[in-house]
This record gives C-alpha cells, sequence and structure tokens, in this order.
C-alpha cells in the first residue's frame, strides 16, 4: 500500500543530529530501506520535517521505520494512506 510518512523533527535533537553527522545517516538508511517514489525535506510551523510517500508492503514495517525518528530525533510521526492520480482514478470507477 501506498504511504507517507512525515516526520517533525525536535529542533534540539535534531541539531545534535546534524552536528553529529547523524541526521544524514538517518535519512540515507531511510531512504535506502523503503525506496521512496518521492521524498521532501521542509520547515513546517517552524520545525524541520521529512516527507515520504512509498510503498509499506506489510503494516509490520512501521515500528522500524518509526523508531529512529521517535528515539533519534524526538519527532512527531505521522503515517498516512494516499494515492496518486491513476489509484484515484481506479478507485472512482468502481463506485457503480
Amino acid at each position: 500500500m501506498r504511504v507517507m510518512l512525515k516526520a517533525t523533527l525536535d529542533t534540539e535533537k535534531s541539531s545534535e543530529a546534524i552536528r553529529e553527522g547523524k541526521l544524514a545517516e538517518l535519512i540515507k538508511s531511510t531512504m535506502d530501506t523503503i525506496k521512496p517514489e518521492a521524498a521532501y525535506f521542509m520547515p513546517d510551523e517552524g520545525q524541520r520535517s521529512c516527507v515520504f510517500v512509498f510503498d509499506m508492503q506489510d503494516s509490520s514495517d512501521l515500528p522500524s521505520l518509526a523508531e529512529p525518528f521517535f528515539l533519534q530525533l524526538g519527532a512527531k510521526v505521522e503515517v498516512s494512506p494516499v494515492m496518486n492520480l491513476d489509484d484515484l482514478q481506479k478507485g472512482l470507477s468502481q463506485l457503480g
């Protein structure tokens, strides 16, 4: 299932991770694992944030993806199912 993971990072913890070179490592590791179709990095409500859109094979993958953001960066993590235009059109065509 295509999902969007949004992580809003704690400023102090993410600043420390940047100084120690750990933020880049975490982002690279996450991207190597999930192979996102899209990844964006931006300020959101005054905090560092990132968004990844990817295919989650199994919901049991969620802890290994989210926990590094929680543990290392004190992040708020949100995961939502999402669709692209093709998915939406396919779903709408099934409405009768």
